[in-house]
């Protein structure tokens, strides 16, 4: 049986104009049609990869308070540490605990007329107990960040537009962020749901896991198991990209299954968005490609905005209650005024 999720080696790049254009037609069919790839060829090293799985381990190792000391719901950006169960996926609770950690940027003074996702740019918080986590997570941020922004060119000549075409909405202050996470085993949480079904927001994510499966891509009906493979990324297309391509690229609907009893699973996903003051522009696709472009998917619960930081606060609001309760009140109030 073919394998459903294909392997990319981004290496193909290099490799002339004849590989190139071979890579960016695969690069635009698996985008297309399962919306998931492995990525080899990355350039990442193994002991990158090490030493970013390793803090993640220490991190979780470390006491509870420490943890706490941390915890998200003090923070406006929603960064930090949320335990298990702390993170809604379509209103039922994740079991996993994650650190969130986003651009270290300084904080933007509010006032009137501000829009109020302006809040969301500001400091990561980070353990006092462990000072070697800091460099070790904005190196890995600052790797996956040039692998995102190579694959997001990629994605651009592979839809018939210049290289460049989306640097304007991200160039500068990109809005990237990352987790690392550890999903307990299910003698543990006494529940399947790692993380519950959904699609991811942003332009790519890149996904290192360690050699524990439960990711799981939903494909014509079913789920399909992406089980780790050593040295490589898993990429999927976020929302934005859907949007700007107008449905002829789809973000995928996956899920994470709690492990077996006795077994953890760690990883690290990174989300590689665009500026949050920018604005999704709608590509003029080539004809060929434009005839079988879909619209981006439609969903009543969950609205698609082309304003980014408007997308982003959104889905932070929704998923983590207890911040949008402490820092957002004012908002919560007057969506409940509106009806």
């Amino acid at each position: 049986m073919a394998r459903i999720i294909p392997v990319l080696d981004l290496d193909r790049l290099e490799q002339g104009q004849s590989e190139l254009r071979t890579f960016l037609f695969d690069l635009r069919t698996a985008a297309r049609d399962v919306g998931f790839f492995y990525l080899s060829g990355h350039g990442i090293t193994q002991p990158d990869i090490d030493g970013v799985l390793n803090a993640a381990h220490r991190f979780f190792a470390l006491p509870e308070a420490d943890k706490l000391g941390i915890e998200m719901v003090k923070s406006p950006q929603f960064r930090g540490y949320t335990r298990a169960g702390g993170e809604l996926t379509r209103g039922k609770a994740d079991w996993r605990e994650q650190l969130d950690i986003g651009v270290e940027r300084a904080t933007i003074p509010q006032g009137q007329g501000v829009p109020a996702w302006t809040r969301l740019q500001g400091p990561n918080q980070w353990p006092a107990a462990l000072p070697d986590l800091q460099p070790a997570l904005l190196a890995w941020q600052a790797k996956a960040t040039g692998v995102a922004i190579r694959l997001l060119k990629a994605f651009a000549l592979s839809l018939d537009q210049p290289e460049d075409a989306f640097d304007p909405i991200y160039r500068g202050e990109p809005n990237h962020r990352m987790k690392i996470v550890r999903y307990p085993g299910r003698d543990v949480t006494g529940h399947d749901q790692g993380v519950g079904a959904h699609k991811d927001g942003g332009f790519l994510t890149l996904l290192l896991q360690d050699e524990n499966k439960g990711l799981q891509v939903e494909y014509d009906g079913s789920w399909v198991d992406v089980d780790p493979i050593p040295q490589t990324l898993v990429v999927n297309i976020g929302e934005l990209l859907e949007l700007a391509s107008n449905g002829y690229l789809r973000a995928t609907v996956h899920r994470v299954v709690t492990p077996a009893a006795g077994v953890e699973r760690i990883s690290v996903p990174f989300f590689f968005s665009a500026r949050l003051d920018a604005t999704i522009p709608l590509l003029d696709l080539p004809e060929e490609l434009a005839a079988e472009a879909r619209g981006p998917a439609s969903d009543p619960d969950n609205p698609l905005f082309r304003d980014v930081g408007t997308n982003v606060l959104k889905s932070r609001l929704r998923s983590h209650p207890d911040v949008a309760k402490r820092h957002y009140a004012d908002l919560l109030e007057k969506a409940a005024a509106a009806g």
